[in-house]
């Protein structure tokens, strides 16, 4: 009888490896990783809703300014909108056209291979998609690969994306914030598709989410987009106002794949937008000029735009501001309509509150946005909360962080950079 238990309790045992083993393969885990994600999320958020959590900022700035990245008297134009650390505007060589053309009233793009995203794979999808239309034969396991070293990774910023065109095909890409409709058909009608990143509320998911879309088409006399989604399907219809709405939780942010040899063409496209300074400032006129006009989400969203084009702009001070009044304006939000995933996808409030030594507001901010994780998982909260501690003197927190961000991400180089700073090898 003992021998048979013993048998069986090896067995189980046996059967519990197997199980493991299995599901850390990739196939299993594109087929049921996101299911059991997806119910151990639910269960978490049910016992400890997010949508709950407002954050308060506590402090105030310092009276001595807190040292910039960049000499703002000297440096004026910057790229560091979307990178952890900023540095200078690439040369251009072309001088920008300023001479509208008239567009067509319908435009659609064809060519691009649609793919529906498998889990949490939103960005490697949709960059796939938009590279394909060029004649890329990857696909989205091989732009994931590059973006997100760790499949549970929950967001790709767009300066991701670009390095991935940059380096690992022979296309190049550029990132731009403040468009409109105007520049959005230009590029449409000249025969590049555009990826814009947007807010996405839809079935099966729980609340507000940041999103990415591949634009190849309009039609004025129908007031819509045509769109590639990887979550929904191909040639997806929004309509204009939607669209507008969506695109305006990432204060407008679109990103064109192009040849090297069309360069001059892309330039001529975004006119002055292809200078960072004047693109950075227009963007934040729009959000200045929408905080005056909107309510509700919308109006945290415009705020929230002013202050990351003022960090663009290195003006942290006016930057945390902006982030104060959004955050301000949050708790007035329905609670079923709250984005409190936001810090998932934009991590621009940190360099404002960590420039201006609001260390605690840094600390706490980034606290609260991993407590709502499911699984705290986002290397760039947990860089800006390492840095905050040191800054506070806390070392051996620090430390932890940073260590804690390269299990997340291995190989994130802000963290490897940091932790070397502190005479520690990873």
């Amino acid at each position: 009888m003992r021998k048979e238990i013993l048998l069986l309790v090896i067995s189980l045992l046996a059967l519990c490896l197997i199980a493991m083993w299995a599901f850390r393969s990739p196939a299993v885990q594109e087929k049921l990783g996101w299911r059991l994600e997806g119910l151990w999320a639910d269960i978490q958020y049910a016992l400890r809703p997010p949508e709950l959590a407002v954050f308060i900022p506590t402090e105030q700035p310092p009276s001595t300014p807190i040292p910039s990245p960049i000499n703002t008297l000297t440096h004026t134009p910057t790229i560091s909108l979307y990178t952890l650390e900023p540095s200078p505007t690439p040369t251009l060589t072309a001088t920008p056209t300023l001479i509208p053309t008239p567009l067509p009233s319908q435009v659609m793009l064809t060519g691009i291979l649609h793919q529906f995203q498998m889990w949490n794979n939103c960005g490697p999808a949709n960059l796939s998609m938009a590279l394909s239309f060029w004649g890329w034969k990857g696909d989205q396991r091989n732009t994931a690969a590059f973006l997100k070293p760790n499949q549970r990774d929950k967001n790709v910023m767009p300066y991701e994306m670009e390095d991935f065109v940059d380096q690992e095909t022979e296309l190049n890409a550029v990132v731009r914030i403040g468009g409109d409709f105007q520049i959005l058909k230009a590029f449409i009608a000249s025969g590049f598709p555009v990826i814009v990143e947007k807010g996405f509320e839809g079935v099966g998911f729980d609340g507000w989410m940041g999103h990415y879309q591949v634009v190849n088409g309009y039609d004025d006399g129908k007031g819509e987009f045509y769109v590639q989604d990887s979550y929904k399907g191909p040639d997806l219809p929004m309509p204009y106002e939607q669209f507008q709405n969506d695109w305006r939780a990432f204060n407008y942010t679109y990103l064109v794949v192009y040849p090297p040899d069309r360069r001059e063409q892309v330039l001529n496209l975004l006119g002055l937008n292809a200078y960072d300074n004047f693109n950075f400032r227009q963007a934040e006129q729009i959000a200045v000029e929408e905080a005056s006009q909107l309510n509700g989400r919308d109006l945290f969203f415009a705020f929230f735009n002013q202050g990351i084009s003022r960090v663009a702009l290195n003006d942290y001070t006016g930057a945390a501001t902006a982030f104060d009044t959004a955050f301000a304006n949050y708790s007035t939000i329905p609670e079923p309509q709250r984005p409190w995933r936001i810090l998932w996808y934009n991590t621009i409030p940190y360099f404002a509150y960590y420039y201006t030594g609001r260390y605690v507001d840094v600390i706490n901010l980034a606290t609260q946005t991993l407590d709502a994780m499911s699984e705290p998982i986002l290397e760039e909260s947990f860089y800006w909360r390492a840095k905050a501690e040191l800054a506070l003197g806390d070392s051996e927190a620090a430390i932890k962080d940073l260590k804690q961000c390269l299990v997340v991400h291995p190989d994130f180089a802000p963290c490897l950079e940091e932790l070397k700073l502190q005479g520690i090898e990873p």
